[in-house]
């Protein structure tokens, strides 16, 4: 079983390509794959597959915030079968998008340009020139009433605004938080917050700075910390530029542990722009796939869900 290694802002999958759709990638291999002791060791999984080959692309979530126009599946030939860390399926993953497509140039599969890729939140474009930074189409924001939730973390409570970029985000802008106790907040722990405001499960930002530039830290759901997170730098983007009173047409550069990624919020969607890189390739042994797969039952991360 090949695999490449990825990474967007220190945001890093596994990329397994299997494009007649000939893998059966169990919760299971997900979470061996993912392990940074046992495994490879990555965020997610990165499933390269054709749309015609795979029936999950064809199956819409209920979380996509628009219907899908008439033949844009069939505009796709490529469908993005992402995987959190805990094995769970993800509606959607920007830094994710940027190496999948990244990939695609680099393995041949598609000449560089733009590129459909289907998504569960649906079809995506992917502006991938051959080389330096890769923009992809997130689709259009949702966002809620600013600072209507309340967000539990690191032992502190925090307002937040619920954001949809087709997976659900609570971003918490920490005014009163200084740059030292942001990087100190313990996000070891899942946050809490209400079930009925966020039935799905949410990712949490943790936002500090002006609209022209903010910081924030993130706990993907299904995941724990990470050094990135590509929808939730767009959530944070179009929560922070509502918040100043401005609106589509907004050009906003986000800072995250992993490095700097910027948000361009267009008339019809928003947009994300940064860093796509393949590190490494290799193979998986036989016998760790045979093991990996005799696995049965094996605890998941809590979260949920990206």
């Amino acid at each position: 079983m090949r695999f490449v290694k990825g990474q967007g802002t220190g945001n890093d999958f596994v990329i397994v390509p299997d494009p007649d759709g000939e893998l059966e990638l169990t919760p299971e291999l997900v979470r061996a794959l993912c392990d940074r002791r046992f495994g490879v060791g990555a965020d997610g999984v990165l499933r390269v597959v054709l749309t015609a080959a795979e029936p999950a692309a064809a199956q819409p979530r209920a979380s996509r915030p628009t219907a899908e126009p008439a033949g844009a599946l069939g505009s796709a030939r490529w469908f993005m079968d992402y995987r959190n860390a805990d094995g769970s399926s993800a509606e959607m993953c920007g830094n994710g998008l940027r190496v999948f497509g990244r990939y695609l140039v680099d393995a041949g599969y598609e000449r560089s340009g733009l590129i459909p890729v289907a998504t569960r939140a649906g079809v995506r474009l992917a502006d991938v020139p051959s080389q330096g930074d890769v923009t992809v189409e997130m689709g259009p924001p949702t966002i809620g009433p600013l600072n209507a939730e309340t967000v539990s973390i690191g032992g502190r409570t925090f307002p937040a605004t619920s954001v949809s970029m087709g997976n659900p985000h609570a971003v918490c802008f920490a005014d009163d938080l200084a740059e030292t106790a942001l990087n100190a907040l313990d996000l070891t722990r899942p946050p809490q917050f209400a079930a009925e405001a966020f039935p799905g499960g949410a990712n949490v930002e943790i936002v500090m700075g002006a609209p022209d530039a903010v910081r924030m830290r993130v706990y993907e759901r299904g995941v724990g910390e990470t050094l990135s997170c590509g929808t939730g730098a767009c959530a944070v983007a179009v929560a922070a530029a509502t918040r100043a009173g401005r609106g589509p047409g907004t050009v906003v550069p986000v800072d995250v542990p992993g490095g700097r990624v910027e948000v361009l919020w267009d008339s019809d969607q928003v947009r994300l722009r940064g860093p796509a890189v393949l590190v490494s390739e290799g193979l998986l042994r036989t016998d760790w796939l045979a093991a990996a797969r005799a696995r049965t039952q094996e605890p998941a991360l809590a979260g949920g869900r990206t």
